[in-house]
């Protein structure tokens, strides 16, 4: 178990270097192709970010050898949101409220346009709650409905890349690119690179990083089902947790919320649209919980960012909700082996 716990800190480690290298080098490349600030954090960071855990999806509905790995899969597309919702815009009401001072602000509110944001949580809200009705009923053609979900997302990429936000880009100093830190100016070339190489570090380390929760899991008496259910999303979705803590310490929470909300779009659509495909997409009672608990976080979202009013402090109880649905499916579990 030592050296499970000496790796598992290994790769955490990895993954944060590694996405202080991603997030520098993905805002370089919005910036020489022109992309606007918020649409490099939806689509290019978050594409980026979701891309590995999108992947273990692909593989375990499309080539798993029997239900129980295809179960994974569609753990993995609920759990995702869930821990987005919760556990990710928890940590950056944490970092914010633990670093205003640091950032030189007077509170801990939020400086970003909450009306697109409360707009973003109510088009994912109506999506998710789809992919759950969907997860409760079976019909003849239910998995032709898996390619509606795909084009939600082309349609939201389309919505994000066109809505120009001014010269959101030209507001903002770069820090130099890391690769290059001596050039003013790198070029697309150089920023590709760094962003390339930087993901292909956290796609090594998170799956490394998931393999060393489950062996540590496994020797303290978890059962299997509750680590995949419960510890390796959290797990899954570290690289767009740091990578929000990482903008929010920079005073760029409009990057990192982004980051957070455009993740979370993929996951509803893209693993989803593939488990609805290629698996039977049925629900049980941990999964309900987990899409209701998750579909719960996103209303209060919803509510806050109508009310123009979101500070750290008012993020940060959303953590609670994992840790109540952490002991809900918790006491489910054992109370079916019973």
């Amino acid at each position: 178990m030592a050296l499970s716990v000496v790796l598992f800190l290994l790769c955490a480690a990895a993954i944060y270097l590694s996405c202080e290298y991603f997030v520098n080098g993905v805002e370089w490349v919005g910036r020489r192709l022109g992309v606007g600030a918020t649409a490099t954090g939806t689509v290019l960071a978050a594409f980026g970010t979701a891309l590995p855990e999108s992947a273990v999806t692909f593989i375990a509905v499309v080539f798993g050898r029997d239900a129980a790995q295809k179960d994974i899969g569609v753990g993995s597309a609920i759990g995702g949101p869930l821990v987005l919702s919760t556990i990710s815009y928890a940590v950056v009401g944490v970092v914010l409220w633990s670093s205003h001072r640091k950032l030189r602000r007077d509170n801990t509110e939020l400086q970003l346009d909450t009306q697109r944001l409360s707009s973003d949580q109510a088009w994912f809200l109506l999506i998710f709650i789809a992919v759950l009705a969907l997860g409760l009923v079976s019909f003849p053609f239910k998995r032709w409905l898996g390619l509606l979900l795909f084009g939600a997302y082309a349609l939201y990429v389309w919505r994000e890349i066109t809505a120009r936000h001014g010269a959101e880009h030209d507001e903002e100093q770069l820090e130099p690119l890391k690769f290059r830190p001596s050039s003013p100016n790198p070029s697309l070339a150089w920023a590709s690179l760094q962003t390339l190489i930087a993901l292909g570090v956290i796609a090594v380390a998170s799956h490394s990083f998931v393999d060393q929760l489950q062996s540590i899991g496994t020797h303290l008496g978890i059962s299997s089902q509750l680590v995949a259910l419960i510890l390796s999303p959290v797990a899954t979705e570290l690289p767009e947790t740091l990578n929000a803590l990482i903008w929010v310490r920079q005073g760029r929470e409009r990057l990192a919320l982004a980051n957070i909300s455009g993740a979370m779009m993929i996951q509803a659509t893209v693993p989803a649209g593939l488990g609805v495909l290629f698996t039977t997409w049925r629900f049980d009672p941990p999964l309900v919980i987990a899409a209701s608990t998750a579909s719960a976080a996103v209303v209060l979202l919803w509510l806050m960012f109508r009310r123009q009013r979101v500070s750290g402090m008012s993020l940060i109880p959303l953590g609670l909700l994992y840790v109540l649905f952490a002991i809900i499916v918790a006491l489910v579990q054992r109370f079916q082996s019973i």
